[in-house]
């Protein structure tokens, strides 16, 4: 073990020594040159409106949650997973109980 991890340094040390050589090297000189407006990453695009319903439904979810008490949350569900489907369910109109 030991006489492979003395063949790995005395291997690696050329490649250690050649790494700042490498990076101190100066750059081509080029003419600085910027990139015109419309190279640049296109905006994020707007979410449909079902995206942006489930988001509502999942934040109207989430704060019955956290207003539930722990007791209430053993009796709906022990888990958000769970919980998040009933909700969801409901919010949608699925569940007409």
């Amino acid at each position: 073990m030991i006489d492979r991890l003395v063949r790995i340094a005395v291997l690696s040390a050329p490649l250690l020594a050649a790494c700042p050589a490498l990076a101190k090297e100066p750059p081509a000189k080029e003419a600085p040159t910027k990139a015109p407006p419309a190279a640049e990453a296109p905006a994020a695009r707007a979410p449909s409106a079902g995206q942006s319903a489930a988001r509502d439904r999942q934040k109207t979810c989430g704060t019955e949650w956290r207003a539930l008490t722990d007791a209430q949350k053993a009796a709906q569900g022990p888990k958000w997973p769970q919980y998040w489907s009933k909700c969801n369910k409901r919010l949608k109109g699925g569940d007409k109980a």
